[in-house]
């Protein structure tokens, strides 16, 4: 029997089940989780600039009410009925608002933007796009108006002039948009300067990536979409960085430095418009420059921090300007192990590493106004929390969050108030406003709403990794008449993969409600957090390297030791689900460990690397023609003659992310084989099933594993 550590997290759901006579459907299990049963909070909280007040909507966000941070007394801000009447808007709800001024807001409605003033209570339209633009990205100013039409980059500017930025005929070569396939932090593919003196944008060329056939049924006949597919080891983009100087009208580019399909991500603007700041990174992704260019030539002027690795760099964040008077810079890097704070010069000196810590920074999420503290998210030491910190010039850190939990801090414009929000184990939600003091009061704390109902119980736990050094987090979740004296199947559900995290310190654990509906019909439900998941630093993640599939197994097979330990469990009606990552998981698994589990259900897998994209699978795997080895190790499609239980392959037809191609190959070779499997697709979906059909795509799941694990 494993040794098991238990934390004080690992407390019982503290829900009781007297009283309960309601049982949660599969539907609600589903779609509601963050619906019916969503936690009271204080729906889109914000601070009105430059004061200390700050505003949420209510009454189904229709009605926005603001308060003081000093004492949180709510009053009637603004009302939906006096905005459509104001500007003859046909709005629902009074969400995706943003603030200009203390005054004025920013309101969208399709391809429309009006700024109304909360004074006059009248408003006008200062911008409108077309029907077909994407990516609307406004200036610092709420004037000119950046978008994309198909895979050119335009903008609105203060006149409503419309402005070409690209006018390309090529549509292979795209402007403003996201590129490297959304890796490396990428969400955005435009970004004006701090004064919108210039609008920098991404562009790639896609002209040598393979086109990938997509099939659309909605046309009769069936139409054929295309769409372009960087494989492993194959053409990859290539990016550039454009920068459009608003005065002389010109564009300057900015090609990578290195090879022509290296990557050019997280692109920041120093506060005086003088230089971009761009994260250069081979293809190999073990060699990443952070580079400084004139923002008026586009010439290369240093580099400020390189950093190599054998394994993988992989900058996520850009550089972050604490200060708009300084152009000295935040970098967080992950060189040590853990991602941690560097500041730098803009001249390439190393000021001062303001944090040290052996848990990783998550993300920096602002500073104070006179940039002398910065606050960012965090596990802290326990990599189930996320906790908010502060941290000054001199590296004096503080915590700011002091319970346990998962935390969502939005900081008031002097740095002297912060909104926290945050759930744990046993707790839904409460909302604390803080002052600088770290005193709290408490604004908003919501019931339970899942009272009434028959609930089952989660055990987080900690056991061994199957080399011996390391604590994985596992969760158990029991139904509510659980009976220690019986036998129970297990239903087991993984990701296992990179920057994907399970099991956290939030209500329900981060479970999905499906999971407690699976509980109730007679099942326990495992989950465990394997060596290659996210949160735990370089070291515990890159075990991965260049062996998908291998340490993390071996991890899973850990948990399905300790599994076997438990009195209560049946160790012959073992089940095991996922999707993705956790669909090439719960296939290697059937495959390679063939003994194990009794039926397996594998959404959207990957079955051969080789299939997979440039991005995100070179930085894992390398090459097919670096790490042969690695890909024949790693493939599903080598070991399909060793299935015994039953196993449902599902994939979605407009697959995007992981092709159709990794499950028809492994189909084949099952036919090959003369192994008998079962398979079904999702028409029109892509890699995720959405909306009312995630409910039959889990009634099908979990209808297969009931129905097979007998």
């Amino acid at each position: 029997m494993n040794k098991i550590s238990i934390l004080a997290l690992s407390c019982i759901v503290a829900i009781s089940t007297f009283g309960q006579t309601k049982k949660i459907t599969l539907e609600q299990g589903v779609l509601e989780q963050n619906r019916e049963f969503k936690a009271d909070k204080l729906s889109g909280f914000q601070w009105i600039p430059n004061t200390n007040n700050y505003v949420y909507y209510t009454d189904k966000l229709t009605k926005m009410v603001s308060a003081k941070a000093i004492d949180s007394k709510a009053i009637t801000l603004l009302t939906l009925d006096e905005i459509n009447k104001s500007l003859g808007t046909n709005l629902k709800t009074l969400s995706g608002i943003v603030w200009i001024d203390a005054n004025t807001i920013l309101v969208t409605e399709g391809a429309q933007f009006f700024k109304y003033s909360l004074a006059t209570k009248y408003g006008t339209k200062i911008q409108e796009t077309s029907k077909t633009a994407e990516n609307q990205t406004f200036d610092c100013t709420k004037q000119n108006l950046a978008f994309t039409e198909k895979n050119n980059l335009y903008f609105l500017n203060k006149n409503k002039e419309k402005i070409t930025v690209t006018n390309e005929t090529n549509e292979a070569i795209v402007s403003g948009q996201f590129f490297a396939r959304s890796e490396f932090g990428i969400k955005d593919g435009i970004f004006w300067s701090p004064k919108s003196n210039f609008l920098a944008f991404y562009q790639k060329d896609q002209t040598e990536v393979a086109d990938y056939p997509l099939l659309d049924i909605t046309e009769t006949p069936g139409k054929l979409v295309s769409i372009k597919y960087p494989m492993i080891g194959q053409k990859s983009e290539k990016p550039r960085v454009g920068i459009y100087n608003l005065a002389s009208q010109k564009t300057i580019y900015i090609s990578p430095r290195g090879n022509q399909d290296d990557y050019l991500t997280n692109l920041s603007w120093s506060p005086d418009e003088k230089y971009v700041v761009i994260a250069e990174l081979n293809r190999g992704q073990n060699d990443m420059s952070l580079n400084v260019y004139d923002a008026q030539t586009g010439t290369f002027v240093r580099t400020i921090h390189n950093e190599k690795n054998d394994k993988w760099v992989e900058p996520e964040h850009p550089a972050y300007f604490p200060s708009n008077k300084s152009n000295n810079l935040v970098w967080i890097s992950e060189k040590e192990g853990f991602d941690n704070l560097y500041y730098y010069s803009i001249e390439g000196k190393l000021i001062k590493q303001l944090t040290n810590n052996k848990f990783p920074v998550r993300e920096i999420i602002g500073s104070n106004a006179g940039g002398t503290e910065i606050y960012f998210k965090s596990t802290g030491e326990n990599p189930t929390n996320m906790l908010v910190y502060k941290v000054d010039l001199k590296g004096k850190q503080t915590l700011i969050t002091k319970d346990q939990g998962t935390h969502t801090v939005t900081i008031s414009n002097d740095g002297n108030w912060f909104f926290d929000e945050y759930s744990n184990h046993s707790t839904p939600s409460i909302s604390l406003m803080c002052n600088k003091n770290l005193k709290a009061k408490t604004l908003l704390e919501s019931n339970n709403k899942y009272a009434d109902y028959q609930m089952g119980t989660a055990e987080i736990k900690t056991i061994k990794s199957a080399d011996g050094t390391t604590d994985l987090y596992t969760r158990l979740i029991k139904p509510s008449n659980f009976d220690p004296t019986k036998k129970y199947p297990v239903l087991v559900y993984l990701y296992g993969g990179p920057h994907a995290q399970m099991i956290t310190n939030s209500y329900l654990d981060g479970a999905n409600l499906w999971m407690y509906w699976m509980a109730e019909q007679g099942y326990l439900v495992f989950t465990i957090d394997n060596r290659g998941s996210d949160n735990r630093g370089f070291a515990f993640e890159s075990v991965i390297h260049g062996r998908l599939g291998v340490n993390e197994i071996d991890d899973q097979m850990k948990g399905v030791d300790y599994l076997k330990s438990l009195p209560y469990v049946d160790g012959n009606r073992l089940a095991i689900h996922g999707w993705s990552f956790g669909g090439f998981m719960t296939t290697s698994i059937m495959l390679r460990k063939p003994d194990v589990f009794k039926v397996g259900v594998a959404g959207g897998p990957v079955t051969d690397w080789k299939y997979y994209e440039v991005m995100y699978g070179e930085r894992y795997m390398d090459t097919p023609a670096e790490n042969q080895k690695g890909f024949d190790e790693a493939s599903t499609l080598k070991y399909v003659n060793n299935l015994k239980g039953k196993l449902l392959l599902i994939h979605g037809t407009s697959d995007d992310t992981v092709v159709m191609q990794n499950n028809f190959a492994l189909l084949k070779k099952f036919i090959e084989a003369e192994k008998q499997v079962d398979f079904f697709a999702y028409p029109m979906h892509k890699h995720n099933v959405t909306g009312k059909d995630r409910v039959h795509l889990m009634t099908k799941v979990l209808n297969y594993v009931i129905e097979n694990n007998k």
